[in-house]
């Protein structure tokens, strides 16, 4: 599972799911543009999952707990799915079981097929003192890293980057073309394409990124399902 959920936090969000051949096209675009370096410098979210994958790759899973949680502050909630199996797993830190469950209900706070599916089997695993714990220490997690108060600090970076483009002497950016360097070397996409509004306003930006999570491509073997309590997540009762 923990591979399946790797593959499908860099993936999922950057390439979009498969489509026609002019899709694709798009979806090539928005992948270079949103792997760009002055992109992620914008949009943190991103940025420090991408760095918490390549250090998952290459076996640092101390490193990638660290980059996921700077990336679950700003809303992502791959991070916070991979935060979860991590924990549950004990990929560099100690399995905590309680923990894993509740940063895997923060990640399925919007209601993620694949996040909630992972959430419900993790609750069914739960022994009752471990689901009385979740309960306690969840509220704080919530807080801190539910959308509630991470998307504004995300929606903060977006606007101002914004506001350093509208505010600018670059005047129509349809007219730019700029040069993205890529492991292939150097790629062109027009200022519209780098500009998009997606990219930059804040509810856009979320609508962008959720319409590869609500129904996701592939199957996950998550075991048997228990039913949570009728009040929702850890920390809401």
């Amino acid at each position: 599972m923990r591979r399946a959920l790797l593959a499908l936090a860099v993936l999922v969000p950057l390439l979009g799911l498969p489509g026609g051949a002019q899709a694709q096209q798009a979806r090539g675009k928005e992948r270079v543009v949103a792997t760009s370096e002055s992109f992620l410098s914008a949009h943190p979210d991103l940025r420090y999952r991408l760095e918490g994958l390549d250090a998952v790759e290459k076996g640092r899973p101390e490193q990638a707990i660290g980059l996921f949680r700077r990336a679950a502050r700003y809303a992502d909630k791959p991070s916070q799915s991979m935060l979860g199996e991590m924990h549950w797993t004990g990929s560099g830190v100690p399995v905590d079981r309680v923990q894993g469950y509740i940063w895997m209900d923060v990640a399925a706070e919007r209601g993620y097929p694949l996040m909630v599916a992972k959430r419900e089997s993790y609750w069914s695993q739960l022994s009752d003192e471990e689901r009385l714990r979740a309960r306690e220490v969840g509220v704080a997690v919530m807080d801190e890293y539910g959308d509630a108060a991470a998307k504004p600090r995300l929606e903060k970076l977006l606007l101002r980057a914004k506001r350093n483009v509208t505010g600018s002497r670059v005047g129509n950016v349809g007219n730019l073309v700029i040069r993205i360097p890529t492991p292939t070397g150097y790629r062109e996409v027009t200022g519209d394409d780098y500009y998009d509004r997606k990219f930059w306003e804040p509810e856009r930006y979320f609508k962008w990124q959720d319409q590869d999570w609500v129904q996701p491509e592939g199957k996950v073997d998550v075991g048997d399902v228990e039913a949570a309590p009728a009040d929702g997540d850890a920390g809401r009762d």
